[in-house]
């Protein structure tokens, strides 16, 4: 019997309506327990919290602001966070937040000029918002990011902390494996060296799998539709890299995430 996976990161919001529901109708077949579906904005909060309701066995939302994007009003700041309070108790995590890593570097590339600070802020804002729902939160944190996030969410004391699709350094690693906090990988970790060698530096107690669709990947994939079924790759990609049996990884990544977004089934 095919062990169950779940899938700790996808925008699944942002699949065609009939596509979404051709994958919700495969899951069963293909082992897959269920989604953590991430959000970017209000919207996309709102439509999230639409789907849980259409599939509420497998459809486990987060809310929050995606960093990769013009920062919002006030207005509507103030609307996503009243938004969000009003829909707690549904929610698997506040997420997607961080910081904007790649819009940032490509100011920097043309010369234009990119404000961090307001993004910290915001950010800050979301990590208390997570302390004070006795939330996890999902995070967009990569390379030197995730140490100005650490930095909050030690100062908030949060435990509950996924880095998704982490990129940095060994030093960064560790800091955040003495936390506690997890990291996911994607399928990328099937063909790119720098994802493997994170996963070999991770304690596998840590780890959790994701897409990221419909994120689209290289190497194997390239050309091909993102769905949560890649990740059972990754799994085996991780199972050879930590010199473990499938059988024992799949079970451990797939408790973890039960555990990390208190999921049960």
């Amino acid at each position: 019997m095919m062990k169950p996976i779940l899938d700790a990161h996808i925008h699944f919001d942002l699949y065609p309506s009939d596509e979404r529901e051709r994958m919700i109708a495969s899951f069963a077949d293909e082992g897959i327990q269920g989604v953590i579906t991430v959000s970017n904005h209000l919207p996309s909060c709102k439509e999230n919290l639409r789907l849980q309701q259409h599939a509420p066995s497998m459809i486990f939302p987060a809310y929050g602001y995606h960093p990769e994007q013009e920062l919002p009003s006030p207005q509507d700041e103030r609307e996503l966070f009243q938004w969000i309070r009003e829909h707690h108790t549904g929610m698997a995590a506040i997420g997607e937040v961080g910081l904007p890593y790649y819009m940032r570097k490509e100011h920097e590339s043309e010369g234009r000029p990119f404000e961090l600070q307001p993004y910290i802020d915001l950010l800050e804002r979301f990590v208390s918002l997570a302390a004070e729902l006795n939330k996890p939160i999902v995070l967009h944190a990569v390379y030197e990011d995730a140490e100005t996030v650490c930095d909050l969410l030690e100062k908030h004391r949060i435990q509950k902390a996924h880095f998704h699709w982490f990129k940095g350094s060994s030093d960064t690693l560790k800091r955040l494996e003495a936390n506690g906090f997890s990291i996911s990988v994607t399928p990328e970790v099937v063909y790119r060296d720098k994802i493997r060698e994170i996963v070999r530096q991770y304690p596998l107690e840590l780890l959790m799998v994701e897409t990221d669709g419909p994120w689209p990947f290289d190497g194997p994939y390239a050309g091909k539709r993102t769905y949560p079924c890649m990740i059972r790759d990754a799994i085996s990609a991780i199972a050879a890299i930590q010199e473990r049996s499938l059988e024992e990884t799949t079970t451990i990544l797939y408790d973890n995430t039960c555990k990390f977004y208190n999921l049960s089934f």
